[in-house]
């Protein structure tokens, strides 16, 4: 018997043909979100594909293929079939994709259709070139610039990086122990939901969120919404010209992969030189495994890094103990957090 015809006559091409268009079951996920599908559907209501289609605005044509197709994602619930049918949210969607409710993660998905969705086009050029193939193409400015220029565009952005970071944060605030801590610096904190978070759970912490000028009102916004006026502050900070706030504790969330190893070693050292002896740098990220395997959201954020800024790129936490332990950190320790990221801890 020859083993290898065996093995070969039992091989098939769904899992090629499933990866290979993906972007099927992509793109009708980043659209219901796009149309707002599952907030019309909020409060476990259901309801018929007519009203529906009335309520989003849709043609007749495609709507129950594309409720039916959320069905069989497993993003919708369905009852009945056809014009007979009510529709509800999944228990997933209910909780993460209703804009109604604070753990709303959508922002995230919504940039990622209006903007990454397009870019990743252009994949096979970004690996051809080492360039980015984002908006810089078109108007000549980096993606920051283009961001900080409108503030509706930053004010995505940032509900973009808060929806997929907050899981994140609220679990660096459960597992990392602050106890020996009495002030922390977020640096690049965006909406300042990282500082949020500590401080909710650790009423010893004094908490600042430092970021550009133009992010200040997002982040006073945030903060004021969930009552923590009185225990977090915020800061101007230009992290390339300026060095960071003195604090027992400095964070990065989502900050350190977005640059080359130059800068990259240049704001570990500013976080160094910031600290007290035993203070902790954590960066909160998508860290890739060490043997670069299992992590598939971590290489992939690596490959967006490269469509996004070309140079930039994501690292494991091997990378990390050393690039740390270079500019004089004496420990690393790395704690999972929820899903796919990860808190790099380095102590001084």
């Amino acid at each position: 018997m020859n083993l290898s015809t065996e093995s070969e006559n039992q091989l098939t091409p769904s899992r090629i043909m499933e990866t290979g268009l993906a972007f099927f079951a992509s793109k009708t996920l980043l659209t219901a979100v796009k149309l707002g599908v599952f907030t019309a559907l909020s409060g476990n209501q259901s309801r018929s594909g007519n009203e529906l289609q009335k309520a989003l605005g849709l043609h007749e044509r495609g709507v129950y293929d594309f409720l039916d197709a959320l069905v069989s994602l497993g993003f919708l619930n369905r009852e009945g079939l056809l014009e007979t049918a009510k529709y509800s949210n999944a228990p997933e969607t209910e909780l993460f994709l209703d804009k109604n409710k604070p753990s709303y993660i959508g922002g995230f998905i919504e940039m990622a259709n209006d903007r990454l969705y397009r870019f990743w086009a252009d994949l096979d050029l970004a690996l051809l070139t080492g360039k980015p193939q984002n908006e810089i193409k078109s108007t000549g400015h980096s993606m920051f610039e283009e961001l900080y220029s409108e503030p509706a565009r930053l004010k995505q952005f940032m509900n973009a990086m808060s929806g997929i970071s907050t899981g994140n944060f609220v679990a660096l605030a459960q597992k990392f122990d602050f106890s020996a801590y009495s002030s922390l610096c977020d640096v690049g904190g965006a909406a300042a939901v990282l500082a949020v978070e500590v401080a909710k759970q650790h009423s010893n912490i004094s908490c600042i969120s430092a970021d550009l000028p133009q992010v200040e009102p997002i982040a006073k916004e945030y903060i004021a919404a969930r009552g923590m006026t009185d225990r977090v502050k915020t800061a101007n900070l230009d992290f390339f010209t300026d060095e960071f706030p003195k604090a027992d504790v400095i964070t990065m969330g989502m900050i350190l992969h977005d640059w080359d190893l130059p800068n990259k070693m240049m704001l570990i050292k500013k976080a160094y030189n910031a600290l007290p002896q035993g203070g902790a740098f954590i960066v909160v990220e998508a860290l890739i495994d060490d043997e670069r395997r299992e992590n598939t959201f971590g290489l992939m954020m690596s490959l967006n890094m490269l469509i996004e800024f070309g140079v930039a790129f994501d690292y494991t936490g091997a990378d990390f103990a050393r690039w740390t332990k270079e500019a004089g950190f004496r420990k690393v320790e790395v704690i999972p957090l929820a899903g796919p990221s990860s808190a790099a801890v380095a102590y001084k």
